[in-house]
């Protein structure tokens, strides 16, 4: 560990969580791996970290727990809602933090969650070197894909647009991005659109790891050897999920190889629409829809499966294929968003997203390639272990940013830029 001591700004953080809360708390471990860290974050988040603390404390970490006065948060009800909030909550922060800096002198500032580049960090403006991120929400569907959505989902997609149109002029976010030292994109669509909103340095980060122990553990999940073949998809079922895509895809797939099932573990809006496509195509006795389910009873479903189906149309992560990857899971998604940054050729097909029926072709290609060959199943299985072991260890991770912290702090201390630079996760 060094002397460093670094301010991490975690709206979202909870042990034992996915999604943005399990990012905030894995990155606020893995940066005191090699850091003194002061970290803020929600009140509301401090049961769970202080239980946690208890169990496996982290002694170079101090938790400064803030929130806006309860007479304020009467309006944070659904996206817009908390939208506000977190802006306003990122405000308030700034005077917590410039306490912090005034008592300690921090040598670095890091924004980790929210990971949107449309929301400004006010503590850009705090003093010390700032780095922002890994930030999403630059990726979009397809155009020629949104035609495929109901219109709730076209509707959602344009508003979406306009939002981010807007967001992107706020000159609190500009300021942001003209104030970090270093931006850190999950995707190199959100690199590119911060690029455009005034960041000088971008590096495309993922945001995803694993500690050691649960790599250890997904690996020694079985490969499945039973018929019949089981397609496996996990997520919520949203438009953009583009599960619409693959249900029509293997009833494509299922017309050549008829020993195959595909389970479907999630729910939302999109549920009663899947089920009707998939008695359309006449699939809807090899389609399980299981609705949601806790992890403990997500992980059987893993085991009992032989490929993961993940088509989504603009994630900017996607913990699902890291997992599928490290219990030897060969996936299928399509070429666009985070997904296309965490698989390769040799643990997965990533499909072109050119035309929906392009991509429902691709998908059934993908499907029978992998229903007709076992030892390419195997290869690929094991190729996704190998590729969460080498790079997204949370270990690793953390000496990733042990590097790219010094970076920061030595070579922009002239004032150098550093190169925007594509990683390989």
């Amino acid at each position: 560990m060094t002397d460093r001591k670094v301010l991490v700004s975690v709206y979202s953080c909870a042990p034992g969580s996915g999604s943005e809360p399990g990012v905030g708390w894995n990155w606020v471990r893995q940066i005191a791996r090699h850091n003194q860290v002061w970290a803020i974050t929600r009140a509301n988040n401090r049961p769970s970290i202080e239980f946690e603390l208890k169990r496996a404390p982290l002694r170079n970490v101090t938790f400064g727990y803030y929130d806006l006065p309860r007479w304020s948060r009467f309006w944070k009800r659904g996206p817009h809602g908390v939208a506000l909030y977190y802006y306003l909550w990122q405000m308030g922060i700034y005077h917590l933090a410039r306490r912090v800096h005034a008592e300690v002198s921090l040598d670095l500032v890091h924004h980790v969650t929210f990971g949107k580049y449309w929301a400004p960090s006010f503590l850009a403006m705090l003093g010390p070197k700032f780095i922002w991120g890994p930030l999403g929400g630059g990726e979009s569907a397809p155009d020629g894909f949104r035609r495929t959505f109901a219109l709730r989902g076209q509707a959602y997609e344009a508003a979406r647009d306009l939002g981010r149109a807007i967001e992107q002029v706020d000159p609190f976010v500009r300021l942001t991005a003209r104030r970090s030292t270093l931006a850190l994109a999950k995707t190199p669509e959100t690199a590119r659109r911060l690029e455009q909103i005034g960041c000088r340095s971008v590096k495309v980060y993922q945001e995803v790891s694993l500690p050691l122990s649960e790599i250890q553990a997904l690996g020694r999940i079985p490969a499945h050897s039973l018929p019949p073949l089981r397609m496996l998809s996990i997520g919520r079922l949203l438009h953009w999920k583009g599960f619409h895509l693959a249900v029509e895809g293997f009833a494509r797939f299922q017309s050549q190889f008829a020993a195959a099932e595909y389970t479907i573990v999630g729910d939302g809006p999109e549920r009663n629409r899947l089920e009707s496509l998939a008695r359309e195509l006449g699939v809807s006795d090899k389609v399980r829809f299981l609705g949601s389910k806790p992890r403990s009873e997500v992980l059987p479903e893993l085991a009992r499966s032989d490929v993961l189906v993940h088509p989504s149309l603009h994630d900017s992560s996607g913990w699902v294929c890291i997992e599928a990857m490290a219990s030897g899971r060969p996936v299928i998604c399509l070429d666009c968003g985070g997904p296309a940054t965490q698989i390769t050729a040799e643990s997965g097909y990533r499909v072109p997203a050119n035309t929906p029926a392009a991509a429902i072709t691709g998908i059934a290609a993908a499907m029978l390639a992998l229903a007709q060959d076992p030892d390419l199943r195997r290869r690929l299985g094991e190729g996704g272990k190998r590729r969460v072991a080498a790079d997204f260890n949370s270990e690793h991770m953390a000496a990733s940013l042990a590097v790219i912290y010094e970076q920061v702090h030595h070579q922009f201390a002239t004032g150098d830029s550093m190169l925007t630079a594509v990683s390989s996760k």
